[in-house]
């Protein structure tokens, strides 16, 4: 069979593009298909209007608290068109990283409209059948919405639309306390808005659950309210929304965010005609992406399992490795990380203590520490937060972090969990003084505390020391 193309990609978000410009750098002819916006759901409502939107809510969070430090500070004046464009901004200056014009220059043809898997190695588009070794399938995904009932015939808010918005809500009612959740209930209070979050369960439920009750109590302070319940039923119009929970209680706002997962993009791209397999929530694959049909692989939030950016760029990557060398790449998430954006940010690589726990039961030991020990936080008046390092013996195999800056925290973690350092070299490393990153030789070297001053060396010690105090009498 004589092919048009190397690899055929679907999708230009992050793992597409990763996965396209990859093969396309190797000089591979790859041929990058998208039928909506380039860069995908990160660049265009999720991870960067998002935390544009997080910036602009601290920077009113600090003004609120009008002295700190002996530093008082005027109380904000929010212009919401000023944090509109702020968002849109950043999205702008980081769009030509990910456009079309970018890819072309790397090599790949650049096709911009919907395609459909008809074959093992065919993909048509725009009217043109492309044919391929190696097909990538990198569809994304799209906010889930609940069967409520009402929920339809009210103006209601996704991740999709919630960053248009030309004016600040008055009361944001959020369905949903995961991390998109969490996130925006904060941003908005910081803000200025009233917010209400309605979750059935825990906030942030794969975290740590110590570490989630601190972000917790400080929202609630804040004046976020949480209202625990699954919403049943929703009515009103734009501007006067109502909530029925499933207890019967009512909850009133201007404005719903829906907030409660996401559904991988797989219909409509002949998939299924194909007999591509489904699992879960998306396409079922194996631990190289490759899908039931062995040509054509699935990475990204289109497949079954952790939906975020890192991963996209990571199977990507290793896709991308795999087409081009011919060789095997598999996916190893014993050191997956992900932090939440909130203040204090929640971060987490590897087991939680929960998970630790059950799998290995008694063999787990945990190290914590608190920031309140820290001189870094001390000085900077911002002590909220802890480490907890997950151990199996001396072996890191997870750590939770909780407080100012916690996602910048975790890289020593992933050297650590995936072998390339250990505890020992990470107690005694030298780190720069002032900085919270102290706080994980702490951690490493409590690990190891009980060992280095035990018994044993003491006795060494206690010898040496005699053997010292001999000799120097006798010379």
């Amino acid at each position: 069979m004589k092919f048009t193309h190397d690899v055929i990609v679907i999708g230009g978000g992050a793992a597409g593009l990763t996965a396209a410009g990859g093969c396309a750098l190797f000089g591979l002819k790859v041929a990058l298909i998208e039928g909506h916006k380039m860069g995908g759901e990160c660049l265009n409502n999720g991870c960067v209007p998002s935390k544009a939107l997080i910036t602009a809510a601290r920077r009113a969070a600090e003004a609120r608290t009008e002295t700190l430090h002996g530093v008082t500070l005027a109380a904000p004046i929010v212009e919401w068109s000023g944090v509109h464009r702020h968002i849109h901004d950043a999205i702008a200056h980081i769009a030509p990283h990910d456009s079309e014009e970018t890819f072309e220059e790397m090599g790949c043809e650049v096709i911009r409209d919907w395609a459909k898997v008809t074959g093992k190695h065919a993909v048509t588009v725009g009217g043109r059948t492309l044919t391929a070794p190696r097909i990538v399938v990198a569809t994304g995904s799209k906010p889930f919405v609940p069967p409520i009932d009402g929920l339809d015939a009210v103006p209601y808010l996704t991740n999709e639309n919630l960053f248009d918005l030309t004016e600040q809500p008055g009361h944001l009612l959020i369905i949903g306390g995961g991390v998109i959740g969490m996130e925006m209930a904060q941003a908005f209070r910081h803000l200025g808005s009233e917010v209400t979050v309605i979750e059935p369960d825990t906030p942030m439920g794969r975290d740590d659950p110590d570490n989630v009750q601190v972000v917790i109590d400080t929202m609630e302070a804040e004046g976020v309210r949480f209202v625990k319940g699954k919403a049943s039923a929703v009515s009103g119009t734009a501007g006067d929304i109502r909530i029925t929970l499933d207890n019967g209680d009512t909850v009133g706002g201007t404005h719903v965010l829906v907030a409660v997962g996401r559904r991988a993009n797989t219909s409509g791209f002949g998939l299924e005609e194909l007999g591509v397999e489904m699992a879960g929530n998306g396409i079922k694959v194996d631990d190289r992406r490759r899908t039931s049909v062995k040509s054509i692989y699935a990475i990204g939030d289109c497949r079954d399992g952790p939906r975020l950016t890192h991963v996209s760029g990571y199977e990507g990557s290793n896709v991308a490795l795999e087409i081009v060398t011919g060789l095997p790449t598999k996916v190893d998430w014993k050191a997956l990380p992900w932090c939440t954006f909130t203040q204090p940010e929640v971060a987490q690589i590897g087991m939680t203590e929960a998970e630790a726990r059950e799998k290995l039961g008694d063999k787990v030991t945990v190290v914590t520490e608190g920031f309140d020990d820290n001189e870094r936080a001390i000085a900077e008046g911002s002590t909220k937060g802890r480490l907890k390092v997950i151990l199996k013996g001396k072996k890191v195999v997870g750590a939770s972090i909780v407080g100012k800056n916690a996602g910048e925290l975790l890289l020593p973690f992933t050297q650590m969990i995936t072998g390339k350092s250990g505890t020992f070299d990470m107690g005694s490393a030298i780190i720069s003084y002032p900085t919270r990153s102290e706080i994980t030789k702490a951690a490493a070297f409590s690990a190891w505390e009980p060992t280095v001053f035990g018994s044993l060396p003491k006795k060494y010690a206690a010898f040496v020391a005699k053997m010292r105090r001999t000799f120097s009498s006798a010379s």
